[in-house]
């Protein structure tokens, strides 16, 4: 069976604003209005992060729009959402979490097979020197792909 990968949205400054190490794909627990506004794509996560508590893995900060067809019993938009993973999973990301300036970045959501999905990453803060060789070598590239498409045309 093919699997079918539709992405929902992502975080292009979690990439910017940090080095990702490890990356692991989650299953998120959302209620039903909670799912359409999902798959409309009515998310905001600019500032989101994971926090493991009592072994569990949550992300806050992800705000999920009200769903605008929903009767009176809509979901709260700011609520924390659990993020399921394999337990052993969930070890392996506390032991390096624990360890110094480690964190936990929700990278991108997506559909898989009908169920939303989110990526989420294992990150380390970026300095600003850091980000500074980032947009230089963003631009050296494209500086590149502009010659070798500007030699190819002729």
């Amino acid at each position: 069976m093919a699997e079918s990968r539709k992405i929902i949205a992502e975080n292009r400054k979690a990439r910017f604003d940090y080095f990702v190490e490890e990356s692991y794909e989650c299953g998120i627990e959302l209620l039903g209005t909670e799912v359409k506004s999902v798959k409309n794509g009515s998310i905001s996560f600019p500032d989101a992060f994971a926090e493991i508590i009592n072994g569990e893995i949550f992300v806050k900060n992800f705000h999920i729009t009200e769903y605008s067809y929903s009767s009176i019993f809509n979901h709260n938009p700011d609520r924390p959402k659990k993020l399921l993973l394999h337990r052993e999973e969930i070890k392996r990301i506390t032991r390096k979490v624990e360890a110094k300036g480690y964190t936990l970045i929700p990278l991108d959501f997506y559909l898989k097979n009908g169920r939303v999905k989110v990526t989420l990453g294992v990150c380390r803060g970026k300095k600003q020197f850091d980000k500074r060789a980032s947009i230089k070598e963003r631009d050296v590239n494209r500086d590149m792909q502009r010659e070798v498409r500007r030699n190819l045309n002729g």
